[in-house]
C-alpha cells in the first residue's frame, strides 16, 4: 500500500520548516506497533511491519511527494526564554487524514541531528521511546487528551548517554504539533524584521486548523487565545484528576491543540502531595504536582503576548483584550476541576458548594496520610457500598476520616458511577522501570503485560493484582524521572 502524506504545515508556514532527512537506520525492526491506530489512520498495521512500512517510520522510506521536515519554535524552559529551539532530534513526514476525515500530523522522535540540534547527536534510546508510547497510550485510555505512539523501531544504532544504549526512532500522532512556542517564534521574527505577517498565517492556520469558531468572532485572534486558554484549562484539570505530573512544562510543550506532549520526565504520582517532583532536571519544583494549573495559565500568558501585535495597533488596547482572553482560564479550570472530583467521589449531581469543603478536607487528610492517589477512590467506592474499613485503615486520623464518611455518605454516593472514572490501573512507575529494563534486553513480555493493564484502565481483572498497587515506599521517595537526551 501507499500512504497520502500532506505537507500544510510546510507549505503554508515555510518559515518555521527546514526541509530534512532523517538519518540512516542500519538494521531497524518494530518493537511495537499500535495495531488500533493504525486502523484508526487507515494504514494496515501489517504493511507497517513490512519494509516499506518500516523504512516510513523511521523516516527513510518516505513517498516521494512528502516533504519531511524539522519544525522552528522558541520557548520559555524552566521561565528562561530560548529565542530558537525546534525540532533538534524529530521530523514532521505531514499530515494524514484519518478515516473519520480528522487531519493528523505524523511525526517521528529520535530520527537523527537537524540544524536544531544545538550540539546534540539528534538520536533517541528505546526505554525513553517506549516510556513515551506506554504513558500516551495510558493517557488515551483515561480520555485525557494526548498525542499518541504509532510504533516505536529499535534502529540499530546505539546511542550514548550515561551508558550506551539500543537506538530507537518513536513515530507520533497529533492533531498537530503547533505550540505556544511556535508564536513565540514567530513573534520573534516580527520583532526583528518589523512585519507581523508571519505571525499573522501562523495565526490563521491554528484557527483554520484547531479553533475555527474563532474567525467569525469580532477579534479573532483574541478569540483564540480564549479557546486556547479554555482546552488548556480542560487539559491540566484531567491532569491533575488522574494525578499526573508532565514535569518539563515548558512553552514548546504547550499544545494550541490542547493535547499532552511530550513525555520525557512525566510520571503518575502515587501518595498524594502537591509538592511531588519526579523530574531530576526541575530542582526548584516549578513543574511540581499542584502548581501545574498556574504554570499553565503563565505558559498561556506568554502566548498571548506573542499575539499582542494582532490584536491591535494601540498598545494598552492589545493589552486589554489579551487579557480579557485569558480572564476565564482560573474559572473554567476550577468548574471541570471541580466536576471531575464530584464524579470520583460519586456525587456529580451535587451542588458544587457543598462539595467544595468535603474536597479541600480529603485532599488534607490524603496528604497527612500519604494516601495513594489512585487506589484511594477505587477503594472508596467499596465504602459507598458500606464497607469502609478498606479505605479507613490506611488514613492517620480515623476519627476525622471517619467524619469525612458520614457527611460524604448523606450526599448518597453512587459506586457504580465512582468505578466508571476512578481507574484501576495507571503506569505505576516501578512498573514502567522494570517493563523498560527488560525490553532494552529483549525482554517485550512485561511490556505487553503492562500495556494490557492500562489500555483498559477501568475494568478490575483476575491476574492483574499488582498493577494496581503503589510500589514499596523505598523505591517511591528516591524515583526520578529523566529527559532521555
Amino acid at each position: 500500500m501507499s500512504i497520502a502524506l500532506q505537507g500544510r504545515f510546510v507549505r503554508e508556514l515555510p518559515e518555521l520548516a527546514v526541509r530534512w532527512q532523517a538519518a540512516p537506520a542500519p538494521k531497524p525492526h518494530p518493537v511495537v506497533v499500535n495495531d488500533p491506530l493504525a486502523a484508526e489512520l487507515g494504514i494496515d498495521p501489517a504493511w507497517l511491519r513490512s519494509a516499506d512500512g518500516i523504512g516510513l517510520l523511521v523516516g527513510t522510506t518516505v513517498p516521494e511527494d512528502a516533504t519531511p521536515a524539522a519544525q522552528a519554535y522558541a520557548g520559555h524552559q524552566f521561565g528562561g526564554f530560548v529565542p530558537r529551539l525546534g525540532d533538534g532530534r524529530a521530523l514532521l513526514l505531514g499530515e494524514v487524514v484519518d478515516t473519520g476525515g480528522r487531519v493528523r500530523d505524523l511525526h517521528l522522535k529520535g530520527s537523527g541531528p537537524t540544524p536544531f540540534a544545538r550540539g546534540g547527536d539528534g538520536l533517541a534510546a528505546i526505554g525513553p521511546m517506549l516510556r513515551e508510547y506506554v504513558i500516551s497510550e495510558a493517557m488515551h485510555a483515561l480520555s485525557i487528551p494526548t498525542t499518541r505512539a504509532l510504533a516505536v523501531v529499535a534502529t540499530g544504532r546505539p546511542v550514548y548517554r550515561e551508558t550506551v544504549l539500543p537506538g530507537a526512532v518513536l513515530a507520533r500522532v497529533a492533531d498537530s504539533h503547533v505550540r505556544v512556542g511556535s508564536f513565540q517564534f514567530a513573534w520573534v521574527v516580527a520583532q526583528t524584521t518589523g512585519d507581523s505577517g508571519l505571525l499573522r498565517r501562523l495565526a490563521d492556520h491554528a484557527i483554520a486548523r484547531h479553533h475555527p469558531a474563532a474567525a467569525d468572532a469580532e477579534h479573532p485572534y483574541a478569540a483564540l487565545i480564549e479557546s486556547v486558554s479554555t482546552v488548556q484549562a480542560e487539559l491540566v484539570a484531567r491532569w491533575m484528576l488522574a494525578g499526573f505530573v508532565h514535569g518539563v512544562m515548558n512553552t514548546d510543550n504547550t499544545t494550541i491543540s490542547g493535547e499532552t506532549i511530550d513525555y520525557g520526565p512525566c510520571a503518575f504520582m502515587e501518595s498524594f502531595d502537591p509538592a511531588t517532583v519526579f523530574s531530576s532536571i526541575d530542582a526548584g519544583g516549578r513543574y511540581a504536582y499542584g502548581n501545574q494549573p498556574r504554570i499553565t495559565f503563565w505558559n498561556l500568558a506568554r502566548f498571548a503576548e506573542a499575539l499582542l501585535p494582532l490584536l491591535s495597533d494601540n498598545a494598552d488596547e492589545a493589552i486589554s483584550r489579551a487579557e480579557a482572553s485569558l480572564a476565564g482560564f482560573s474559572g473554567h479550570y476550577e468548574r471541570c476541576w471541580s466536576a471531575g472530583m464530584r464524579a470520583k467521589l460519586g456525587v456529580s449531581e451535587a451542588p458544587a458548594e457543598s462539595v467544595a469543603p468535603l474536597v479541600t478536607e480529603l485532599l488534607t487528610q490524603m496528604q497527612q496520610s500519604r494516601i495513594d492517589h489512585t487506589s484511594f477512590y477505587r477503594r472508596l467506592a467499596h465504602a459507598a457500598r458500606g464497607d469502609a474499613e478498606q479505605v479507613r485503615a490506611d488514613f492517620i486520623d480515623l476519627a476525622a476520616f471517619d467524619d469525612w464518611t458520614e457527611r460524604w455518605r448523606r450526599l448518597g454516593p453512587d459506586p457504580d458511577a465512582m468505578d466508571l472514572v476512578n481507574p484501576v490501573y495507571i503506569p505505576r512507575n516501578h512498573l514502567v522501570e522494570e517493563a523498560l529494563a527488560a525490553a532494552i534486553k529483549g525482554d517485550l513480555a512485561p511490556l505487553e503485560r503492562l500495556l494490557e493493564a492500562v489500555c483498559s484502565p477501568f475494568d478490575e481483572r483476575a491476574g492483574f493484582e499488582r498493577y494496581a498497587e503503589p510500589a514499596e515506599q523505598e523505591f517511591t521517595v528516591s524515583f526520578q524521572t529523566f529527559c532521555g537526551t
